[in-house]
């Protein structure tokens, strides 16, 4: 069987997959994808006994959990399943993850879906467009290794095609390298094009509640896979109409992951994304005086000049300074976490080191 005949090919699977698969199907297991999460058991599709199709089982978890949050199973994966026990036994490696800072205190990574081909921002035009808060997205998604698609959701409610027209452009100038599109799932405006887009992959669906990724999600299915809640008149916020990650079949080819809608987005270790994202600053760095300008008031700066003549806007540095500091700290917090869980485990096997030498001495 080729892979692009696999039962699971419709979900992604492909020769790279099953070279590291090959392990545990001399083990006896079933390859199987990660459709949902929910407290130890999870989704997974795997192919049906008689080799024509597919299923979907419960599974237990408890053989893959860790306490690693940016190793904890997530929708999106790739397993290794005992189909008898019902157990995910493995998870494959991760081609990629969409990562993000934890509200919590402790600096932790959360992983909101792996294995992704595209990152589908979806932001919502019945407010006033944020583009600091796409730029956010963006440096995510770039960091991740999926391609993101910016869309502007809710275009029925700008009826001036010029308006919609300059909100696009604006959104524009804030994504350079990713695809933005302006799209209305109750009118079906530009719902064809984005459906082009994502076909053959894994795509995730992020944004903030109220910007109407239930809506487009449906849309892009045909059907009304997920439930809809209204958002609210004043501000555009809505309450959680997804509550999990969920992986919806898009008739066009490819899957969707549906993401609950996100307060807030912290960084998490994107500086290369941050890169992508702000690209026309990182090149007009290259060109300032001194290596390590911070922009800021050096003499022969590039990146200032550049704002001086107009060619930069300050809001958008302001933002690529904003967010730098913000993954910088990320990063230092992470480090400091981490030069202390070593500094734990040299102290434990230093103990252990003494104790051992004590009974060797009879001490």
């Amino acid at each position: 069987m080729t892979e692009l005949s696999h039962p699971l090919a419709p979900y992604g699977w492909d020769e790279g997959f099953a070279d590291s698969f090959t392990a545990h199907a001399a083990g006896g297991a079933v390859p199987g994808r990660i459709v949902r999460v929910d407290r130890g058991r999870c989704d997974v599709v795997v192919p049906a006994p008689d080799g024509t199709g597919v299923h979907t089982v419960q599974a237990d978890t408890a053989l893959v959990t860790t306490g690693d949050p940016l190793n904890i199973m997530c929708t999106g994966d790739w397993a290794a399943v005992d189909t008898d026990r019902a157990m995910v036994l493995a998870l494959l490696p991760r081609r990629s993850a969409f990562v993000r800072s934890t509200s919590s205190k402790r600096s932790e990574g959360q992983v909101l879906a792996a294995n992704v081909d595209h990152a589908v921002i979806a932001v919502s035009l019945a407010v006033e467009l944020d583009l600091g808060r796409v730029e956010r997205f963006l440096a995510l998604a770039w960091e991740s290794g999926a391609e993101p698609v910016v869309v502007l959701t809710k275009a029925d409610l700008v009826p001036d095609p010029v308006v919609l027209g300059h909100l696009v452009a604006d959104t524009e100038t804030v994504a350079p390298g990713a695809q933005v599109l302006a799209v209305s799932a109750e009118t079906g405006e530009g719902v064809d094009v984005l459906a082009a887009s994502l076909t053959g992959g894994t795509s995730v669906l992020l944004g903030q509640s109220g910007a109407g990724k239930s809506t487009l999600a449906n849309a892009l299915v045909g059907e009304d896979v997920q439930g809809v809640n209204a958002a609210r008149d004043r501000d555009g916020k809505g309450r959680h109409t997804t509550t999990t990650r969920n992986m919806l079949k898009l008739p066009s080819g490819g899957v969707l992951i549906d993401t609950p809608g996100l307060r807030g987005v912290g960084l998490w270790d994107a500086g290369s994304g941050l890169s992508q994202t702000f690209a026309e600053i990182e090149e007009l760095a290259a060109r300032c005086r001194f290596h390590d300008c911070g922009h800021a008031a050096e003499p022969g700066c590039a990146v200032l000049a550049a704002v001086g003549s107009g060619e930069l806007g300050q809001r958008r540095l302001d933002s690529y300074r904003k967010l730098q500091r913000e993954n910088a700290w990320i990063a230092s917090r992470t480090d400091a976490r981490l030069r202390a869980e070593i500094r734990r485990d040299w102290k434990q096997k230093s103990a252990e080191g003494r104790e051992a030498y004590a009974r060797k001495r009879g001490l």
